[in-house]
């Protein structure tokens, strides 16, 4: 062999073992991309796409790369899952990098969400295993901080507006009494057999209870006259007429004597095809349905009447059962009944809550003024009406209010146990589900609240806030004038809509103020910034520390004025 082609062998060989001998240098962060950055936190999750470059000529044949993303915050780190790489001599199953050409790659590294996160470092590091040697690159920082302005979407009865159940309760009921006085065929004369029936005495009856009862009063009374649908049309008019002049000069006449004073409203119905249709479905005559399908077949009376006395047989039960009862008058009256006065029933309910009525002591519960007093209402509403459900419900809302979220689940689970269909316990059990964070089952039960008394829609728009759809959020709370309906808009970078739903905010409070001061931040007004927060640590003293570490504001961090604000 030549000295020349020695001499060449030799320095390739000399390149060949420096490039599968020499350790990996320390990588630029220029090389490293990161999105978003800073982080976001999502659904409870924290996630990004790095996207990351072997430079040409870098990667060591005999080499094997871990690249691990390390989220650091604290005192704490947490770790995604790592990828492998290999270089073109070693034997395995990993992603290959050429020495020559270098490469890319991509990881999409995911954290559970920690609300201390939001002052955080995300690095690669980078642990190489090279001829049975393993050592350390220094590690990468790609990215800062976690912005995490959707987990400020609140669960807090306040916000979520619970659900309280019904009472039902009706200051002004109504006493109906009706009765019936029966005429003889082809006649409109009163008879004193039909005018001392009972149910004329009992008319009559509660005509003077009326009279002489402080708390009630006759709405209406109404007398009706009939005849049956048999005969002409002519006669049947004449006849009804006449039944109902008859039986309004006696009622007059009797409430003359009454010394009540009352006014009279009276018609009549030639015939009684309804009445005689009710008739017929309740008794028991042969041929009633084929007797139904007639009348439902035929619009004109005497056609009617026609076919039906073509049923020879049928018609002569008819004539005896149905159409007697069909020629009468009818009187009809209506009772205005004033119920106790709030004071009465407040004071009913702290001294003899039984004799209130099941509506009447829930309808207390409405008017207390603290929930201790309303406690209390709902406990002896239980002891009193243990099978009813709203009581379980109600009791379980105070408790909800005060905090004791344990207890208020399981009267609200108590509450559906003797009412599964309760829209208003299924709307409450899925708040609880909601705070605790278990969102389908939040979503499983306010899928049942149709109808509920609390506001659903901003609800389900917190859950959906919650699982990372802010879209969907943005739709079903749209309209709504609440803290989340705004936060939700921020999220959806609809300013100008959050900007006009926190200005409606029927009671605002502190994060009112906080997001009024994200908004400020996203829309480079310095001054509105520093006026809500401000507003916002005044009622909270707790949001110092989150606005100190919140990204919203990361350009006012070196700002005196910023800082001073948050002292």
């Amino acid at each position: 062999m030549s000295k020349k082609i020695l001499f060449l062998v030799t320095i390739a060989s000399a390149v060949i073992f420096t490039s599968c001998s020499k350790k990996l240098t320390a990588l630029d962060a220029a090389y490293i991309k990161t999105n978003p950055n800073p982080l976001e936190m999502k659904a409870g999750e924290v996630n990004a796409t790095v996207t990351g470059t072997f430079p040409q000529k870098y990667f060591n044949k005999k080499a094997v790369v871990t690249v691990t993303p390390v989220l650091k915050y604290g005192n704490k780190e947490t770790k995604a899952q790592s990828a492998v790489f290999q270089g073109e001599k070693v034997l395995g199953n990993d992603r290959m990098i050429s020495y020559k050409a270098g490469g890319t790659y991509e990881m999409n590294p995911k954290f559970m969400f920690d609300p201390e996160m939001a002052k955080s470092e995300l690095y690669l590091n980078f642990d190489v295993a090279q001829k049975k040697k393993t050592y350390k690159l220094p590690a990468l920082k790609i990215a800062d901080g976690v912005i995490s302005t959707a987990y400020l979407a609140s669960t807090s009865p306040k916000e979520l507006q619970p659900a309280l159940s019904p009472d039902n309760f009706q200051r002004i009921t109504q006493e109906n009494q009706d009765a019936d006085i029966l005429f003889l065929i082809q006649q409109a004369q009163l008879r004193n057999s039909e005018l001392n029936k009972d149910d004329i005495k009992q008319f009559s009856a509660k005509v003077k209870d009326a009279r002489d009862a402080q708390n009630k009063e006759i709405s209406s009374l109404e007398v009706l006259g009939y005849a049956s649908p048999d005969g002409s049309l002519d006669l049947n008019t004449n006849l009804a007429e006449k039944r109902q002049k008859v039986t309004t000069d006696y009622i007059n006449k009797e409430l003359k004597k009454l010394q009540a004073n009352v006014s009279v409203d009276s018609k009549f119905t030639a015939e009684d095809w309804d009445g005689f249709q009710k008739l017929m479905e309740a008794s028991n005559i042969q041929d009633k349905d084929l007797i139904l399908r007639v009348l439902s077949m035929y619009q004109d009376p005497e056609q009617r009447e026609r076919e039906i006395k073509n049923l020879a047989s049928t018609f002569q039960s008819i004539a005896g059962e149905i159409l007697p009862q069909l020629r009468r008058s009818r009187l009809k009256m209506s009772v205005d009944v004033t119920g106790k006065s709030d004071a009465e029933i407040m004071s009913l309910a702290s001294t003899s809550p039984k004799d209130l009525t099941a509506n009447e002591l829930l309808y207390a519960g409405t008017l207390a003024t603290t929930t201790k007093e309303q406690a209390d209402i709902y406990e002896n509403f239980i002891d009193l009406h243990p099978e009813d459900a709203r009581g379980y419900n109600n009791l379980g809302l105070m408790l909800y209010y005060d905090g004791d979220v344990k207890e208020a689940e399981r009267l609200f689970e108590k509450s559906l146990s003797l009412n599964p269909a309760s829209p208003d316990a299924n709307f409450n059990l899925g708040l609880v589900k909601l705070g605790k964070g278990l969102l389908t089952d939040a979503q499983a039960f306010f899928g049942k609240s149709a109808g509920t008394a609390g506001n659903l829609n901003a609800a389900l728009g917190t859950s959906y806030i919650a699982q990372g759809d802010y879209t969907k959020a943005l739709n079903v709370m749209r309209g709504s004038n609440t803290n989340n309906a705004a936060l939700v808009q921020i999220l959806n970078n609809d300013y100008n809509g959050a900007r006009n739903t926190l200005a409606a905010v029927k009671n605002p409070n502190a994060l009112t103020a906080y997001l009024g001061a994200i908004l400020a931040a996203r829309t480079n007004d310095r001054d509105t910034v520093y006026s809500n927060l401000r507003s916002a640590v005044q009622q909270d003293r707790t949001l110092i520390k989150k606005a100190l570490n919140d990204l919203e504001f990361a350009k006012y961090f070196a700002d005196a004025n910023f800082l001073s604000i948050l002292k």
